[in-house]
């Protein structure tokens, strides 16, 4: 068993809680827009869902190579909006809270010379920048479409 760096494994935990959290988050979100008859969001935000969970699986399956016991510590509250640019927002937000994460875990690792451990964050790092740049097109999209609804919009 290899010896890993206390911090390295403190990285781990929190990364698992926010994979953990964004599943709980893509799976809550999914539902709602299934309610709202945005079908075809909805499918979208279960592959994010499955996505995340992936992510939290390779995070355990980590742990367990380096021989500690995985253990989200605490899931944060679902964030809810009222439509879907909103949604995507505050997903947006969380993304963002893990490319942070990553990018540090990766830098402290690289500090320590974990480079086995700093290889795991970059490409975790790398996942979830790219999956954060598809929600921005997603929302500038969206956002393209309401100006275009708009100003097709009659005013008397």
């Amino acid at each position: 068993m290899e010896t890993v760096h206390p911090r390295v494994l403190g990285y781990l935990g929190r990364a698992l809680s926010l994979e953990l959290s964004a599943v709980q988050q893509y799976m809550t979100q999914a539902s709602l827009l299934a309610l709202w008859g945005d079908g075809g969001s909805a499918e979208r935000f279960r592959q994010e869902t499955v996505e995340e969970m992936q992510h939290a699986e390779r995070l355990v399956q980590q742990m367990l190579r380096l021989g500690v016991a995985p253990a989200a510590s605490q899931l944060k509250p679902v964030s809810a909006a009222r439509d879907l640019i909103g949604l995507l927002r505050l997903n947006i937000v969380q993304e963002d809270e893990l490319i942070q994460h990553y990018a540090e875990a990766n830098r402290f690792c690289l500090l320590v010379s974990d480079l086995g451990n700093a290889q795991f964050f970059h490409d975790l790092w790398q996942e979830e920048s790219q999956h954060g740049d598809e929600l921005e097109a997603w929302v500038q999209d969206l956002a393209g479409l309401e100006r275009s609804w708009a100003s097709q919009r009659v005013t008397f």
